[in-house]
């Protein structure tokens, strides 16, 4: 691939090979097609290698890394960041699928709103069948003008799929790398935030699996940090949190924010933390998307890859 694709679709895996063919028709289908798609396998021990590398030799689109050792998850995202060539970049999961426009609506909203850093569209939680679980309601105040705002609700919610959304590359090299403490994508996305304004796509285009063999199933949140990152091995939950916390006053301090602003958010977390904020994240050692209230949507639906749709 020689032209520099406006889309770069990082995509890190380890023994994916269950759901990663899946993921690959779904992404590959895209109406939007200027976009290299950056596989960096993770020293995998399964069939995923030779998965990959059938695809790669189908279609030039695709970019096909083996890491020569397993270097933990978060490093590995972070590696597909710094190969990314294009002007968007976009983290995909080896088993979730994606709607057929997902990429054009969410670059169409960036080349519009030269203010929005981050463009995503409503999510979906399906199972290890396809079958959809429960439709995610978005409600988080990303989208406000006003980056206190911002800073809030990110703060005090659980979160959603943020760091799965189309993202201005040089904003998200700007900012510091995904780290492995608890929790981390959260600090991170904050930091994202302080930087501009989200872009929220109103139609149903992402579907996260949900599934026994998903990697932040583990016991502790030790053993969640070290199988993001194995050099976290041995450290304590004390430590683990601590960073949670230190690392959003750290994004506070890098933020391009008025005196008034950067104390007003200093408020805003200290208050959170202080009230409820380390109940919530010592109880809470995986994905937020899996452990909150039963499914609202339950059924029989399932997505088809080919258009990105549901059927009930």
């Amino acid at each position: 691939m020689t032209d520099k694709p406006r889309l770069s679709i990082g995509l890190p895996v380890y023994n994916g090979r269950r759901y990663l063919g899946e993921a690959l028709d779904s992404l590959l289908a895209q109406s939007f097609t200027n976009f290299e798609l950056i596989i960096s396998d993770n020293a995998s021990t399964d069939d995923t290698q030779e998965i990959c590398r059938r695809y790669a030799a189908e279609d030039r689109r695709i970019r096909y890394i083996r890491q020569p050792r397993n270097i933990g998850a978060n490093p590995n995202h972070n590696f597909l960041v710094r190969e990314a060539r294009g002007e968007y970049f976009k983290f995909a999961a080896h088993d979730d699928l994606y709607g057929r426009d997902l990429l054009a609506r969410c670059v169409a909203a960036l080349d519009a709103h030269p203010d929005v850093v981050l463009s995503h569209a409503d999510m979906a939680i399906i199972d290890e069948t396809g079958t959809l679980v429960r439709r995610y309601e978005y409600t988080l105040a990303t989208g406000s003008a006003d980056a206190k705002e911002r800073f809030r609700s990110l703060v005090v919610t659980d979160g959603a799929d943020d760091e799965y959304g189309v993202i201005r590359t040089d904003v998200l090299r700007s900012i510091r790398p995904k780290d492995s403490y608890h929790h981390s994508g959260r600090p991170w996305i904050a930091e994202l935030a302080f930087r501009g304004r989200f872009h929220q796509v109103p139609e149903l285009l992402y579907f996260r699996r949900d599934h026994p063999d998903r990697g932040d199933r583990r016991p502790s949140i030790p053993a969640v940090c070290a199988n993001l990152d194995p050099r976290r091995a041995g450290q304590t939950t004390t430590r683990l949190l601590a960073e949670y916390g230190w690392r959003y006053l750290e994004a506070i301090a890098r933020a391009p924010l008025s005196r008034g602003d950067r104390l007003a958010c200093y408020r805003i977390l200290v208050s959170h933390l202080t009230r409820s904020g380390f109940h919530r994240v010592i109880s809470r050692n995986g994905d937020p998307l899996f452990v909150a209230s039963p499914p609202k949507t339950p059924g029989d639906a399932t997505f088809k890859a080919a258009g990105g749709a549901t059927t009930s």
